[in-house]
């Protein structure tokens, strides 16, 4: 994957690195150090530029997600409508913070700018699904639903 991205940019006369990167995110969800060590090495990078790039672009994730992936759109018509209480509620909920993952690594919280929805403002995301209106009660009900259903596929 690699090689192939490297060549690839070679002939376009462009770097490889973002290329690489999002193979490497898209193989494992993230990007293991272990990975940027290898890509550091094959792309003759030194490994602070990857981590330069990977912490600059909002694409790229240091850490693995949870299991259950929660986005809330913070943007201005979400804002207004209520996404605060929304993060606090699933903050409160997931006993978690905003940009971290459960100890069971069961849910990830992170925020967005914009999801590009406002219609439908406050609008979460879970795990690609959209949810617009969103309210409190639907975001227990949600959290309930999905720790039973987690719960269920351990047993």
């Amino acid at each position: 994957m690699i090689k192939k991205n490297k060549e690839i940019a070679k002939k376009q006369n462009r770097s490889p690195l973002l290329p690489v990167l999002q193979d490497i995110q898209k193989f494992y969800g993230w990007l293991p150090e272990k990975a940027l060590i290898r890509a550091s090495q094959e792309l003759s990078v030194p490994l602070v530029s990857l981590y330069g790039v990977a912490s600059f672009y909002n694409e790229f994730r240091l850490k693995p997600l949870g299991k259950y992936h929660f986005v809330v759109c913070t943007g201005t018509a979400c804002h207004v409508r209520g996404a605060p209480l929304l993060i606090s509620e699933l903050e409160r909920m997931l006993g978690i913070n905003t940009g971290e993952v459960t100890p069971d690594e069961m849910f990830s919280l992170e925020d967005a700018r914009c999801v590009g929805t406002c219609a439908v403002a406050p609008v979460i995301i879970v795990d690609g699904e959209y949810h617009g209106k969103a309210t409190k009660k639907e975001i227990q009900s949600l959290v309930k639903e999905l720790r039973e259903e987690g719960e269920n596929e351990e047993n």
